[in-house]
């Protein structure tokens, strides 16, 4: 018996993405939630506590992903499966700060108001992370 509910192929595209951006939020608040508690309380650095915030929700959303979102086959590798989640999300952190800068460097006048370029940021790397789970990283899914 499964405790997450999972996708199946009758499911349009807007369901999928609309359960990936609202598993990638649950994965900011770990993010931001563990980073918090590790500095804030725990004294760790701010770049330690970050490389094991981000890791921490890598894992919480690709497990969401893997059973709640793409519904991937069981028998697949797993740690292949994590090391290629883990590499797209880093591509995609990385696509964000691109965006963001490109946005500011492009538009001087968004360096006022940054939440705009991070959203722009955020939403291209948001496409770019699920169209490279759906295509490099959950491949045997069903969905």
């Amino acid at each position: 018996m499964r405790a997450w509910p999972v996708a199946t192929t009758s499911q349009p595209l807007p369901g999928r993405l609309s359960r990936f951006t609202l598993v990638g939020g649950v994965g900011f608040m770990i993010d931001a939630g563990i980073l918090t508690l590790l500095v804030n309380v725990l004294g760790f650095g701010h770049y330690g506590g970050r490389a094991i915030s981000f890791t921490a929700a890598v894992t919480a959303t690709w497990l969401a992903n893997r059973y709640w979102v793409f519904r991937t086959d069981a028998s697949l590798d797993r740690r292949k499966e994590y090391t290629r989640y883990l590499a797209v999300q880093i591509a995609g952190a990385a696509i964000n700060l691109c965006v963001y800068v490109l946005a500011i460097e492009s538009l001087p006048h968004l360096a006022r108001i940054p939440v705009v370029p991070l959203a722009i940021g955020a939403t291209v790397a948001l496409l770019f992370n699920y169209s490279a789970s759906g295509r490099f990283v959950f491949t045997g899914s069903s969905s």
